[in-house]
């Protein structure tokens, strides 16, 4: 079953009582008022457990963009969530679908949001590429900022290439640049002269401070559709990607658990690996994508900021 943290009922259940995402998606903004004065997602209810039988996981996999922060703002009690994580003694790893950032970059963002990580503790989709690709010859539709890590494996061409990778979209202008209709009709022609499509992930859209925005998910399916091929994916939800998180931790996929605002990349991925999957309410959060997933996560809690309290009074699974 489904540990609600607000309600201590199962999430089918749970109908009059709803905490807003962070920032509030489309389907929320209305409601606002009517969960605080001020419209703030800080109105998180305490967390009551049924029963409280198992020892903390020791592993935990943490989603970044929509669980410690969303367009640059962190998460209320992600800082403290992270740091009492780690008092209590859990190993951490951050796993991202984040393509438009450097590792270093990434790490050094999350510090000056006070959240203490260390740059070898992020997994990111451009060194799990370049692993990968070592060696071979690639047409890199990305941000210029992940380049530096691709090009530590791969030798970055324009013509003649033997893949073409596709990264994700951010939020500035270099978006269109990358996704320029004569880059993409470049990297079509490099896939009808047979080079292999590769995508550092496959995402339909992301959460926002301005609300959902188009990721790169529809110029990848756009190019398997012109060029009659199937892309391959690095980042989550590939069971890869997980195992290769779990492998650097030296855990086991039932001794983990991975914490995701996406019910299908994060949770729903990882659930099928053997992980614990926990749901956030924050970022792209949907009652609706919750109320269709299969797998169920194991919990859905307001935000990182009661992980902590669920993981030491955690249900059983």
């Amino acid at each position: 079953r489904i540990v609600d943290g607000s309600t201590s009922k199962t999430a089918s259940t749970r109908v009059s009582v709803f905490c807003a995402c962070w920032p509030p998606g489309p389907l929320e903004r209305e409601n606002l008022s009517s969960i605080s004065p001020s419209g703030s997602s800080r109105a998180f209810r305490s967390l009551s457990w049924t029963r409280s039988v198992s020892a903390p996981m020791a592993a935990i996999l943490l989603d970044i963009d929509g669980v410690l922060h969303v367009s640059g703002e962190a998460i209320p009690g992600a800082a403290e969530a992270v740091e009492a994580l780690r008092s209590d003694g859990h190993a951490l790893r951050l796993v991202t679908n984040n393509t438009t950032r450097a590792r270093w970059k990434l790490a050094a963002e999350l510090r000056s949001l006070g959240i203490d990580v260390a740059e070898s503790e992020i997994a990111t989709t451009p060194l799990a590429a370049g692993r990968l690709l070592e060696g071979l010859r690639v047409l890199a539709l990305t941000m210029d900022s992940v380049k530096e890590d691709l090009a530590r494996h791969v030798d970055l061409v324009d013509d003649g290439a033997e893949v073409v990778l596709v990264g994700g979209a951010d939020e500035s202008d270099e978006t269109d640049e990358v996704f320029r209709y004569d880059h993409l009709n470049r990297a079509f022609a490099q896939l009808r002269d047979g080079a292999r499509l590769v995508c550092l992930h496959k995402n339909r859209w992301w959460q926002t401070a301005r609300g959902p925005l188009l990721d790169a998910g529809a110029f990848v399916a756009g190019l398997e559709y012109a060029a009659g091929v199937d892309a391959e994916v690095v980042g989550k939800p590939t069971a890869a990607y997980f195992e290769a998180a779990l492998a650097e931790l030296g855990a086991r996929a039932e001794d983990a658990t991975m914490v995701g605002d996406d019910i299908e990349a994060d949770v729903g991925a990882a659930k099928r690996l053997g992980m614990r999957g926990v749901l956030v309410r924050t970022g792209k959060f949907r009652r609706e994508d919750l109320a269709a997933a299969d797998p169920r996560p194991d919990a859905v809690i307001d935000s990182i900021a009661e992980l902590p309290k669920y993981l030491r009074e955690s249900p059983g699974r």
